[in-house]
């Protein structure tokens, strides 16, 4: 019973980030062109934002797949050090605007869905920057467990000329 409290904490505090929310943040646009395919798959984080639902969080990933309603299917996982157990989030996203517009909404509890805007994308698809509907919410995603330094700074570069505060960023374990 407490592990299943802990997973439905874990649900509810992603839920509460996310909100009822479908807005962005000043200055952010979602990508243009957006091929979800070739976005479907595994990707590691590597710089987020601290929030509650992933503090102590590493090894953190997140898998998209197609849910047979055409929705994307969302997994999020992560190893919390703390604790010594694996988290888990399952939610799914759909698109706000046009299919090929990298800005859908997440939902990991119920009818409350939040923004989810890509709003950087490498063409061949192997890193993201996220936003979420505000700029207390960033993750820098990767195809890779890791990237070089220059590329880091290059993402973080972009990301604080889009307003982030990077100065608030961690760097999970990967």
């Amino acid at each position: 019973m407490a592990k299943y409290i802990k997973s439905l904490s874990f649900i509810m505090l992603i839920a509460t980030m996310f909100g009822c929310t479908t807005g962005k943040p000043n200055n952010i646009e979602a990508v243009t062109p957006f091929v979800l395919n070739k976005y479907l798959g595994t990707w590691h984080e590597i710089a987020r934002m601290d929030h509650s639902f992933e503090r102590d969080l590493d090894y953190v990933t997140a898998t998209y797949s197609m849910n047979e309603d055409g929705s994307v299917k969302v997994v999020n996982r992560g190893f919390n050090t703390q604790l010594k157990e694996w988290k888990e989030a399952i939610g799914k996203a759909k698109f706000v605007e046009d299919d090929n517009v990298g800005y859908l909404k997440v939902s990991f509890f119920g009818p409350f869905y939040g923004s989810y805007i890509i709003f950087y994308l490498e063409p061949d698809y192997s890193t993201a920057l996220i936003s979420s509907y505000n700029y207390d919410y960033f993750w820098l995603l990767s195809r890779h467990k890791q990237i070089s330094p220059q590329q880091l700074e290059r993402y973080i570069n972009i990301a604080k000329k889009a307003g982030f505060d990077t100065n608030k960023l961690i760097y999970p374990k990967q």
